[in-house]
Order: structure tokens, then sequence, then C-alpha cells
């Protein structure tokens, strides 16, 4: 693990999904071209990858984030995300508990959580993560599952409690400014960086109104 924790929490968090694009790899090292070192964190997310493929596609994805001066997160395997070396791990809800990844993982390592609500957000600060991404504020595809979204005043009473948020769920770069209001110290997209042709322009655009 890198001493990520120490760093700024990047503003833009960009989670995969390979179904969308016919190589992750090739997608995350275009988006992430001429970005300023230390801006973007790109969470791994592919829960259907048995641990060898995960391995894998982590290491490809770790050096083309490293290369490009970002952060890696693997979602969920905390044993992936050492053995591929790294920079944090994001947990789902229903993951490991945050306390046992902290101790796993020692305090150099980004501990982000994913947070539906005031009181799991005040649990993860308890239990030492670095952040939580709060979701879904918007409608999404990816998010129906789960439930209605949250909502902006959601989002805004999480806030409160003090642990950096990262806003997810239907955030395009029209929304950055409000959620950013709302308390938010940075954004979460799937879709927005993996559709289209052109993953670089699509990544300036949801930083374009970072102040």
């Amino acid at each position: 693990m890198t001493d990520a924790a120490r760093a700024p929490l990047p503003r833009l968090h960009l989670i995969t999904d390979r179904r969308l694009v016919p190589s992750l790899p090739d997608r995350v090292a275009a988006a992430l071209r001429a970005l300023p070192a230390g801006t973007v964190a790109v969470h791994l997310r592919e829960k259907e990858l048995g641990g060898r493929a995960l391995l894998d596609l982590a290491r490809a994805l770790r050096s083309a984030c490293h290369a490009a001066g970002q952060l890696l997160l693997v979602n969920d395997r905390i044993d992936v995300a050492i053995a591929a070396g790294a920079d944090g791990v994001q947990l789902p809800s229903a993951g490991v508990p945050v306390a046992e990844a902290r101790r796993l993982l020692g305090p150099a390592a980004l501990l982000g959580c994913s947070c539906h609500s005031r009181a799991d957000v005040e649990a993860a600060l308890e239990g030492g993560a670095s952040f939580a991404t709060f979701s879904p504020i918007y409608d999404t595809p990816s998010k129906r599952p789960y439930g209605a979204p949250v909502g902006v005043e959601a989002l805004r009473e999480a806030a409160r409690v003090g642990l950096p948020l990262v806003a997810l769920g239907g955030i395009g770069p029209d929304r950055v400014q409000e959620v950013r209001a709302a308390g938010a110290v940075g954004v979460a997209a799937i879709r927005a960086w993996l559709e289209g042709d052109d993953p670089a322009a699509a990544v300036r655009a949801l930083r374009g109104l970072d102040p």
C-alpha cells in the first residue's frame, strides 16, 4: 500500500464497469491523459471477476494510474488490493467492517466506504474510514434495484458528520456544482466517463466546475 491517506483526497473518482468498454486499461489510460497528478482516483469495481482475473486487471490498472500520477482503489477485495500494490480499498456497505479493514491495511492506505445515510457515515467515521461515497444522489440505472435516490438534502445532512464525502449516482458535469454546494468534497462517475468516444473530454468536463 502506498501512503495515499496523507495526500489530499482526489475530487474525481472514476468507477469501472468493464462491460461498457472493449479494454478497461486502455480506457483508463485515455481518461487520465494530461491530468494534474493526484486529482483522480480510479475504483476497480468488478464484482463478477474471480480473484486471479481481478488481480491481473488490478495490476494493469495500477500501471495505468501510476503512470499518470493518479490513484487506484480496489472495491471490496482487500487481498487483491494488497497484492496489486493499490493505493487503497473501497468497501461496499455489506463488506468487511471499516475498523477491521483499517487494521489490515494500516494507517497509510486510503480507505473508502459506501454509505447511503447519515448513520452509515457516522459508523464509517468511527471505524477509521478516510472518506465515504454517498449514493445514490440522483436516479441512475445502476442503482435502481437498491431503491429511490437519497437526494441532495440527505447529502447535505450527512456532510455535517465531518467525514469527506464523494457524491455518486447520476452525476454529470451539470450537477457537480449542486453536490459540491451541499458539502461533497468530490464526485464519482461510472457511465459519464465510460460511454462516448472521448473519455479525456468527459473527465475534463467533470473537473471543469471545480473551484
